[in-house]
Formats: structure tokens, C-alpha cells, sequence
């Protein structure tokens, strides 16, 4: 599909600005950029016209591919201000790796408005949670080890592949219940994301590899221009995030991106019912 050079130039701009955008929130809030970036190339890609039957499977692995380097620099940005626990990420992580490829298996069998619907509920509850979960609530001293751990990083993993986004969406308010402190909760989701996001997009790759009506432009479900596009603003801005979560109080912050998560996740909900 040729666009009109102004489009094209209005693409890449928007696109730039949801890198940057995911970037910062993917340091700053803990909640991974995928959040962002499934929604908004889900209003691309349907305004371009893509096929709907593999729209939102390309949706959410190209997220996942994006994830990988940004959650590697958020990581590394976090590990030089030494607020990753690395005990708890090594404890769980095996186990979400291994839910992010069942994740991406599940996805494989599911329609595209199926999946449009999981991460419409899926990202409500986030949004709740983000709105309302107070610091203050605990549910345990320690995060858990052993088959607890793995009780809970599976599914993490899982779900986190079916939407498309990294480790800290579901990771921090996990890690927060259980005592961590929420600065080194973000810290640690970010390696979170790494260890979903690596297996989740290779599958996604692979998966996609013979499926017919994909986008022009893509391996396997990964969509390469958004993704090169995407990445380096991601990479550039996880930092910026960081810093910035460091250095002040989030919440309002937040609550804005709470409400707008709420509208997002509704609003996709109600097209893949039909609406």
C-alpha cells in the first residue's frame, strides 16, 4: 500500500511520538510500553486497512518486539541506580517465560477480535487498579519463591503475551503487594518485560511465518517499519522516565493515564463486539 508523502510524514510522526511516549511511561510508571503501543497500531493499522483477521495478532506482537530493547535499557538504567532485585527476578523468571509462550500458542488459536476483547477487560483492571490501588496494601512481607512464585509469574507471563505488553504491567502491583518498595518494583518488572517479551516475540515470529493476510512489511506477525521506527524513540526516553521516577511523585501522572487506559481499553472492547 503507497501512501501520500504528507501521510506517510504524518505516520512516522505519530508513531515517533508513541515511541517517546511509551519510552517514558515504560521507566516512569512501571506499566510497560506495550500498553501504549498495541492500542495505538491497532488506529493505525485500521486506518490503513489492514486485514482484520490477523490485525490485532500483528498489534501485539509488534509490541512485543519493541518491549525487548526497551526493557533492556530501562533495566540497565534501573541496575546503575541498583534498585532491581535480582533474586526475585531470577526466581520468577523462568516461569513467566514459560507463560508467554503458552500465551503466544493460546494466541495463535484465538480471531483477532478475541484477542481485541482480552486486552480491552484486561486493560480496564489495570486501569482500576492504577486509579484506585493505594501503596499501603499488603497481601504478604516477601515476594513469594518456589511453586508460589511460579503460581503467579506464570500467569503473568501469560497474559502479558496475550495483550502484548511487558512485565510491568501486572508485575509491579504484584511486587508492590508483596513489601517492594514501588521503585524497586519497577526496577525489577523491567526485567519482567525482557523475560516475556524475548520469547513471546520470537514465537510470534515463528507463528506467523505461513499465515496468510498478514500486512505487507511484516516476519512472521512483527510489523518491521513500526518497529524500527518505534524502537529508538522507546530506547531514547526509558530513561527519561526513569529519572523522572526517581525524582518525583507519580501518582497524578497516574490517575491521567489511568482515565485515558480506561477510554482506550472500553473503546477497543466495544469494536470487537461489533460497535
Amino acid at each position: 500500500m503507497t501512501l501520500p508523502l504528507a501521510d506517510m510524514l504524518a505516520l512516522v510522526a505519530f508513531l515517533l511520538f508513541v515511541g517517546g511516549a511509551a519510552g517514558v511511561l515504560a521507566g516512569l510508571l512501571g506499566v510497560g510500553g506495550g500498553i501504549v503501543i498495541v492500542p495505538a497500531l491497532f488506529a493505525v493499522f485500521s486506518a490503513l486497512g489492514h486485514p482484520p483477521e490477523t490485525l490485532m495478532h500483528v498489534c501485539v506482537a509488534t509490541s512485543l518486539a519493541t518491549i525487548v530493547p526497551t526493557s533492556l535499557r530501562s533495566l540497565a538504567a534501573h541496575h546503575r541506580k541498583g534498585a532491581v532485585d535480582w533474586s526475585v527476578l531470577r526466581s520468577w523468571a523462568p516461569f513467566m517465560g514459560a507463560g508467554a509462550l503458552l500465551g503466544v500458542l493460546a494466541a495463535d488459536r484465538l480471531k483477532s477480535a478475541s484477542l481485541m476483547l482480552i486486552f480491552g477487560a484486561l486493560a480496564f483492571l489495570v486501569a482500576l487498579w492504577m486509579a484506585l490501588g493505594r501503596a499501603s496494601w499488603r497481601i504478604g512481607e516477601a515476594p513469594p519463591r518456589g511453586w508460589k512464585g511460579a503460581a503467579l509469574a506464570a500467569p503473568m507471563g501469560f497474559a502479558s503475551a496475550l495483550m502484548g505488553i511487558g512485565g510491568g504491567t501486572f508485575g509491579v502491583p504484584a511486587l508492590t503487594l508483596f513489601g517492594l518498595p514501588v521503585h524497586r518494583a519497577v526496577a525489577t518488572a523491567a526485567g519482567f518485560g525482557l523475560v516475556i517479551a524475548i520469547p513471546a516475540a520470537a514465537g510470534f515470529v515463528l507463528s506467523g511465518l505461513a499465515v496468510e493476510n498478514r500486512p505487507d512489511f511484516t516476519l512472521g506477525y512483527v510489523h518491521l517499519p513500526a518497529f524500527a521506527i518505534i524502537v529508538p524513540m522507546t530506547v531514547l526516553f526509558a530513561p527519561v522516565g526513569v529519572k523522572i521516577a526517581h525524582s518525583m511523585d507519580p501518582r497524578p501522572l497516574k490517575l491521567l493515564f489511568a482515565l485515558f487506559l480506561a477510554a482506550t481499553a472500553l473503546n477497543m472492547a466495544r469494536k470487537a463486539m461489533g460497535g
